[in-house]
């Protein structure tokens, strides 16, 4: 996988926003990934096939995916601004239903896993477009 691989799904990508950070493996997602989490594949898919916290309804919606964060102390925010004592997540949305999620690195650049696929670290605004939609809730927690 290169940038140039990622440019075919996400345009805005290019080599000064966008940099690869770890091979691809299907052990976790961005859900995961976006709460720290690197063993285990999370999402609300009915079948139970996938990890999603054991007290929180398995529906693709925001209130469902802002209740898997809270498991892990993450609140609603109204900014993706860097703040030095708060890490946060931006949750992607598509017509109103969750698509991915970031967390935001210490640089203020945002770390992401794409499906089962590689890590990257990128701009926010990067990944928006016909895959992910845009990023439109935000998390944080104190570090």
């Amino acid at each position: 996988m290169t940038i140039n691989d990622l440019k075919k799904a996400f345009p805005d990508v290019n080599n000064s926003n966008c940099a690869i950070t770890s091979p691809a493996t299907p052990k976790y997602n961005c859900i995961a990934w976006a709460a720290h989490k690197d063993n285990l594949f999370w999402w609300p898919d009915a079948s139970f096939i996938y990890y999603w916290p054991p007290s929180v309804p398995r529906k693709e919606t925001i209130d469902a995916f802002v209740a898997a964060y809270a498991t892990e102390n993450y609140k609603p925010c109204n900014s993706q601004n860097l703040q030095k004592d708060r890490e946060k997540i931006a949750i992607y949305t598509l017509n109103g239903i969750p698509k991915h999620a970031a967390r935001q690195l210490k640089n203020g650049r945002w770390t992401s896993k794409l499906g089962s696929n590689v890590d990257i670290e990128h701009e926010l605004r990067a990944l928006e477009g016909s895959i992910y939609g845009k990023a439109t809730h935000f998390l944080f927690r104190k570090y």
